[in-house]
């Protein structure tokens, strides 16, 4: 079982803490390990991925209500309402209780607990489709990620014919075929009798009949470099499986988290770089942090507080090799100490300045 992480405590926030405190909280620390400040530094980078997680889970007020109300099982109770609907709770739709032990939940649902009586049949392989968020270093330099998901499996116990072994015998109306022909033209049919199974008998009493247990799956999830917002990942055969083991496709439609540096704006992003004030007035160069390292850009003489400028090709990857631009935003910064002789030649300057503009 996955060990469970108080996102309260990685945040270092109290659990009332309001969305402005978390929001503070995520980027300070996130500056602290991002990777482009801890190059090479693997625990900061597992450090990094852990704040995200926390961060994306507390902002989230839907997540937040589930994490705070189910603890280390919230991501099971979310997985069923995505399966069942909204209106799905534990024990019935919309009887909300307690969950507890994620395994006596399971075990209620399978003997009727809830969502009408056990878990419906699925005996054609489906695909399956999920949101996987991934940071913006992730979208473009790529990574391996080890996610969970709760899957329906065949029952260990039927072989997901959900007929109990010491009571199973052959279908008489498909003959063990699990399917019939009707009709005078000989049409081929799905049995209703044995649902495709070709074997009739009582209800096997792992999975109540089904035919299916929830198990949760852990897979290893490769992203590419270069991927784009709303992008999906497929895993071929690893969606929910057919009666007879085979399984769908499992689906990641990829979700850039925000990233603290950023602000993003449809395809572009936007940063804010500090300028000094000499450079802003005579012109020179500034480092600019862009999400595919760090970039020089000139600055013209006579530089205003506010100004853009555009950097091509270095913001978010769109996809199909297309990448967006990175706008810096001029934000001009003035020392609050100076020497004496700093002063002196700046009161210079300014009686200078004073005496042209009279002469102007």
């Amino acid at each position: 079982m996955r060990e469970f992480k108080d996102y309260y405590q990685i945040l270092g926030v109290p659990r009332n803490a309001t969305e402005k405190e978390i929001k503070a909280a995520y980027r300070k620390l996130a500056r602290k390990y991002h990777p482009d400040v801890n190059p090479g530094d693997k625990q900061a980078e597992e450090k990094f991925k852990e704040i995200n997680e926390a961060y994306q889970v507390l902002s989230d007020p839907e997540k937040r209500a589930a994490y705070d109300r189910y603890g280390e099982q919230w991501q099971a109770y979310q997985r069923m309402r995505e399966q069942y609907g909204e209106g799905f709770e534990p024990g019935g739709f919309g009887a909300p209780f307690d969950l507890g032990d994620f395994g006596e939940f399971i075990e209620q649902l399978l003997r009727g607990g809830g969502v009408g009586g056990g878990l419906r049949v699925q005996r054609a392989p489906r695909d399956i489709e999920q949101t996987l968020e991934i940071s913006l270093h992730e979208a473009i330099h790529g990574g391996t990620r080890t996610i969970q998901i709760g899957m329906e499996e065949p029952c260990p116990t039927c072989g997901g014919t959900g007929v109990a072994p010491e009571s199973r015998r052959t279908c008489r109306a498909c003959g063990g075929t699990g399917r019939r022909r009707f009709g005078m033209f000989g049409l081929e049919m799905h049995c209703d009798e044995c649902e495709g199974t070709g074997v009739v008998g009582a209800p096997c009493p792992t999975c109540r009949g089904s035919g299916v247990v929830v198990r949760t799956r852990t897979l290893t999830v490769n992203i590419p470099p270069g991927v784009a917002e709303g992008q999906r990942l497929r895993l071929a055969g690893e969606g929910a499986p057919g009666a007879d083991g085979t399984r769908g496709d499992l689906y990641l439609r990829l979700k850039i988290k925000p990233d603290p540096r950023f602000e993003r704006k449809d395809d572009d992003l936007y940063t804010d770089v500090d300028i000094d004030y000499l450079t802003a007035i005579l012109g020179g160069e500034v480092e600019v942090p862009t999400p595919h390292g760090i970039v020089k850009m000139k600055v013209p003489p006579g530089t205003q507080s506010g100004t853009r400028f555009r950097l091509a090709g270095k913001g978010l990857p769109l996809g199909k090799g297309k990448i967006g631009d990175l706008y810096a935003r001029a934000r001009i910064t003035v020392p609050k100490h100076l020497t004496p002789r700093e002063r002196e030649l700046l009161e210079q300057l300014r009686q200078l300045r004073n005496r042209q503009e009279v002469k102007l």
